[in-house]
C-alpha cells in the first residue's frame, strides 16, 4: 500500500508505455481482415474509441475543480490523456483495417453528437462540487476508479468474446496501460478517503445515487446499454464483472458491502 500521493504518481511515472511505436509497428495489421469480426461488436469498438477520445473533456472539467489543482493529480493527467487519445486513434485504425470506414473528422463528428443536456451539466458541475472543496476529490477519484477498472475488464471481455487474434494483441496492450490508470486512480482514493469520514460518507452517497457508465452522458444511454448487454450479459457476465470492478471497489474506505455498481450493471445486462 502506498502511503503517499507522491508515491503512487512515482510508480505510475515508472510505468513503461506498452503501445511504443516499435509495438505499434508490430501488430499485423495486414492480418486483420483474415479473421472474422462479428459485426455486433462494431457498436462496442466505436463506443470505445469515441469514449477514450474525450478524456480531454473529463480533463478539462477536473482542472476547474480543486482536485485538477493538485499537482499529483495533474502531473498524472497530462499523461493519461495522452495515452487515452492514442487508444481511441488505435480502435480507429482497426476498424478501418477490418473494413469498417469511418470518416477522417470522426472526433469531430462525435464530439458534435454529444447531448446538449450533458455539454450544459458540464458547465454547472464544477460550481456545485467546488461547494465540498479537497472533500469532493475522494468522490472524482472514487468514480475514476470504477470508470477505469470498467473500461479494463470491458477490454478484456472484448478480447474473450470476439476472439479475433490482432485484436487481443492490441487491446492487450491497451489493457496494460488501462491497469495502470486504474491502480493509480483506487490508490489515490483510498488515501484521500481515509483522511476523512466524511469524504467517505460523501463519496458513498454520490456513487450509491450519481454513478452511471463511463461514457453515459457523452454517448446516449440506448448505446451504454448495448455495450453492457454485449460485454456482460448473463449471469457469467454479471459475475465477471463484480469480482473484478465492484469487489474492488468494496475494498476502499468506506464502501464495504457497497453493491450499487453491479446492481446496474446487472439490470441491464440480465
Amino acid at each position: 500500500m502506498f502511503e503517499t500521493e507522491s508515491d503512487v504518481l512515482a510508480w505510475y511515472e515508472e510505468q513503461p508505455r506498452a503501445l511504443t511505436e516499435d509495438f505499434v509497428n508490430s501488430i499485423p495489421w495486414q492480418e486483420v481482415r483474415a479473421h472474422p469480426l462479428d459485426p455486433a461488436f462494431v457498436p462496442v469498438l466505436v463506443y470505445m474509441r469515441d469514449v477514450e477520445a474525450f478524456t480531454d473533456i473529463y480533463y478539462e472539467e477536473l482542472r476547474r475543480t480543486p482536485t485538477g489543482k493538485s499537482p499529483v493529480i495533474k502531473k498524472f493527467m497530462d499523461r493519461w490523456s495522452v495515452e487515452e487519445f492514442q487508444h481511441a486513434e488505435l480502435l480507429n485504425r482497426f476498424l478501418n483495417e477490418a473494413g469498417i470506414p469511418t470518416s477522417k473528422r470522426w472526433f469531430e463528428e462525435a464530439r458534435a453528437a454529444i447531448p446538449f443536456n450533458y455539454t450544459f451539466e458540464n458547465r454547472l458541475y464544477p460550481l456545485i462540487t467546488n461547494c465540498f472543496g479537497t472533500n469532493f476529490s475522494a468522490v472524482h477519484m472514487t468514480w475514476g476508479a470504477i470508470n477505469e477498472m470498467t473500461t479494463l475488464q470491458g477490454y478484456r471481455r472484448l478480447w474473450q468474446l470476439a476472439k479475433h487474434p490482432v485484436l487481443e494483441k492490441l487491446l492487450r496492450a491497451i489493457a496494460q496501460e488501462e491497469a495502470a490508470h486504474s491502480k493509480f486512480y483506487w490508490n489515490i482514493a483510498r488515501l484521500k478517503l481515509l483522511r476523512s469520514g466524511f469524504a467517505q460518507r460523501l463519496a458513498r452517497t454520490v456513487i450509491c445515487k450519481f454513478w452511471t457508465p463511463v461514457g453515459q452522458g457523452t454517448k446516449p444511454k440506448q448505446e451504454t446499454n448495448y455495450l453492457i448487454a454485449t460485454l456482460f450479459k448473463g449471469e457469467d457476465g454479471v459475475d465477471f464483472f463484480d469480482r473484478n470492478v465492484n469487489e474492488r471497489l468494496e475494498r476502499l474506505p468506506g464502501f464495504d458491502g457497497v453493491k450499487t455498481i453491479t446492481q446496474r450493471i446487472a439490470r441491464i445486462a440480465m
